[in-house]
């Protein structure tokens, strides 16, 4: 069977929704933002299977089976890694190429986009650091979050930063690096005239674009200049890696709360979002100003199918916004419109009540898009008949678009008891417009049909996808039906090793800050990431995992980072290996968030592990070390002990000089655990 291309198998993992897939094996009901089952592995009385639609996983808790689609569908019909990804690609209409090796141009398109993704990371990192630690970037930039009221881990979550005003700044770091102008240029970071390059961001406040997976695509960048001359927001120009109608600000983080509350709201601007999610309302997302398209009401209705549009108050463009509620009720979607008081938006009414206010105002004076293109409609012209028969067109117009027969009658029953009109004169105009909206899909088709589909080119690679050519191929191949098959025994599993594996997938990509002595002997402060700095630790007292499944995935991260390459957890839940694809969604499944409703309504601050990483990631590399001090004490004690062969003198005075040297070691570690080392 020919091998699936890497980007291929990335559009399948991205494209199948896994509540969709396990939904036709086990009946699945809502708890919370997962959901819940029997098991299909067991036969239980009592449902323990849970999937996670917003992390896109399962965990069966009573055969402690777990993973992503492919992993459930490789346990539950005995598919090979290959013949689950060809089924999902059949159900979701994805054409899987025939086998042939990357093109030249290929090639090279793939590693460009890789490369404007890590430029984009390292920008990222860039202007938060401005943000925290420059003069300036304290001065005038956090000092606006802090004025429009953002806490710091708010502005922490949304990675919020600050681009100098210098000029050049960025783009002098960044070459510095050894990144390509040209691709800073393309990513829209860096302008150029004539001989000259500044950059595209400065002075302004930063805010940046997320993936649905957490990747950066791109920025909006806020100027703090009251200059009406002077453009209030800059974005980044579309790129291969940046398509801003097919991304909604906030959805990265809003995801697992629209699953939960099976409800997503809309607004406006960045603002708007981190202001709703700052107060408690985080199924919350936004536009950015562009208008609202189909790519973007089918990424919220992954999700849910229920959206709600909150409107500012005084918004003048609310009449030109009614192509989005035709949008969104066209894609099979049920909406909703919320306006806001006279002057207020989202963003500052958030911040004018509490938690529980706000709730409730959203609950009150939440409208169906009838009555809310009703009331607006019939502000203007109300007397005038013509004007009162085109608006009442409009709203048949609206429900013409909605798929569900059953849905357009209700609507229609509204319509009629809102307007005092007869349901038999509603009904022949939206027969009449439903015939010229299949007539035009009809068109559409017969077009579509006539023109010859592209083929996969490299630009379908998807953005999370990372270069492959540094994993060896060991690490890469398919294994065939027999050893998908194979049940081989479980390794013990030591929790240290799993606690230093955890935090090297959960957050071996993050930056901390260490000491050390420079070349005069000095002693000054340098970032490393968690990854290197574990990695190194290990190195350098020649230690590795003893279980085969983590020792797998050190070298795979060893060998990434002798590429500068930092993995991400969302690239071990791609891979082959279902014990590492096990793994990673087993830490996410046990991933625990406190509420932000308690954090607002109360004000309470609850350190996480992230929060206190330093000591987090050392303790567990001391940890990790001092078991391995005592698994070689306890050989060598064996060894003494071992009358059937004892050592002769040499070997003796060694064993005893090790013993005695690693004694000392085990000390100093407890030390340094605030361990009691009991004689």
């Amino acid at each position: 069977m020919a091998k699936i291309p890497p980007h291929i198998v990335d559009e399948i993992i991205q494209t199948a929704r896994i509540e969709e897939v396990i939904g036709d094996f086990v009946s699945l009901k809502r708890a919370g933002s997962n959901l819940k089952g029997l098991s299909p592995f067991t036969d239980e009385k009592t449902p323990s299977f849970v999937v996670s639609p917003g992390k896109q996983i399962f965990k069966c808790f009573s055969t402690s089976k777990g993973g992503n689609v492919v992993s459930f569908l490789m346990e539950k019909e005995h598919f090979s890694y290959p013949e689950a990804l060809r089924w999902l690609a059949e159900r979701y209409g994805i054409q899987i190429p025939e086998d042939r090796p990357e093109t030249p141009e290929e090639i090279a398109a793939r590693s460009e986009r890789e490369s404007l993704h890590i430029i984009n990371e390292f920008a990222r990192d860039h202007f938060k650091d401005n943000l925290h630690n420059s003069n300036e970037g304290k001065k005038i930039g956090m000092s606006y979050f802090v004025e429009r009221g953002f806490r710091p881990d708010i502005i922490d979550k949304f990675e919020l930063g600050y681009c100098l005003n210098s000029g050049k700044g960025f783009s002098d770091a960044a070459l510095a690096k050894g990144y390509k102008l040209e691709y800073m240029e393309k990513v829209g970071l860096t302008k150029t005239k004539d001989d000259r390059y500044f950059d595209f961001f400065r002075g302004r406040v930063i805010f940046p674009i997320h993936s649905v997976s957490g990747r950066v695509l791109g920025f909006g960048g806020r100027t703090l200049i009251t200059d009406k001359k002077v453009a209030k927001y800059f974005n980044s120009p579309e790129s291969i890696i940046y398509n801003k109608s097919e991304i909604l600000y906030g959805l990265y983080h809003s995801k697992g709360d629209i699953i939960k509350y099976d409800q997503c709201y809309l607004c406006e601007g960045y603002t708007d979002v981190i202001a709703m999610y700052q107060a408690g309302i985080q199924n919350v997302v936004a536009s950015s100003g562009t208008s609202l398209t189909k790519e973007q009401i089918r990424l919220v209705k992954r999700y849910t199918k229920n959206m709600t549009i909150l409107y500012d108050g005084d918004a003048a463009g609310i009449k030109a916004s009614f192509r989005g509620i035709d949008l969104i009720l066209e894609e099979g979607m049920n909406v909703k419109v919320v306006l806001f008081p006279e002057g207020e938006d989202p963003d500052s009414y958030s911040k004018s009540v509490s938690t529980s206010e706000l709730e409730t105002y959203l609950k009150e004076h939440t409208q169906d898009f009838i009555s809310f293109k009703a009331d607006i409609l019939t502000d203007e012209d109300d007397d005038d008949p013509i004007k009162r028969a085109e608006f009442i067109r409009d709203i048949i117009h609206s429900v013409s678009l909605i798929p569900d027969q059953i849905t357009r009658n209700v609507y229609m029953q509204t319509i009629g008891q809102r307007f005092d009109m007869s349901e038999q004169v509603l009904a022949s105009e939206l027969a009449k417009l439903r015939k010229e909206k299949l007539d035009q899909d009809a068109k559409r088709s017969a077009r579509a049909q006539q023109t010859p589909r592209p083929a996969p080119s490299s630009n379908q690679i998807h953005p999370d996808l990372p270069p492959e050519d540094w994993v060896p191929p060991e690490y890469r191949d398919e294994p065939t039906q027999e050893t998908a098959k194979a049940k081989p025994s479980t390794p013990q599993i030591d929790h240290n090793e799993y606690d230093l594996m955890r935090i090297l997938v959960q957050y071996g990509p993050l930056a901390l800050t260490q000491k050390g002595l420079n070349d005069q002997g000095e002693e000054e402060e340098f970032e490393t990431s968690i990854a290197e700095l574990i990695c190194h630790e290990l190195d350098v007292d020649e230690l590795t995992f003893e279980h085969p499944t983590y020792a797998k995935m050190h070298r795979i991260i060893t060998d990434a980072l002798s590429e500068n390459t930092l993995l991400k957890s969302s690239y071990f839940k791609r891979m082959e290996d279902q014990d590492i694809v096990r793994f990673v969604s087993d830490i996410e499944m046990n991933e625990r968030e406190v509420s932000h409703n308690w954090v607002a309504k109360y004000n309470i601050y609850t350190n996480t592990e992230k929060d206190k990483l330093q000591a987090a990631v050392m303790g567990s590399i001391y940890s990790f070390k001092h078991s391995k001090v005592e698994q070689r004490i306890r050989k060598i004690q064996e060894r003494l002990a071992d009358s059937s062969n004892l050592p002769d003198d040499e070997e003796l005075m060694g064993l005893l000089a090790e013993q005695v040297a690693l004694e000392n070691v085990k000390r100093a570690l407890a030390e340094r655990l605030g361990r009691i080392v009991l004689r």
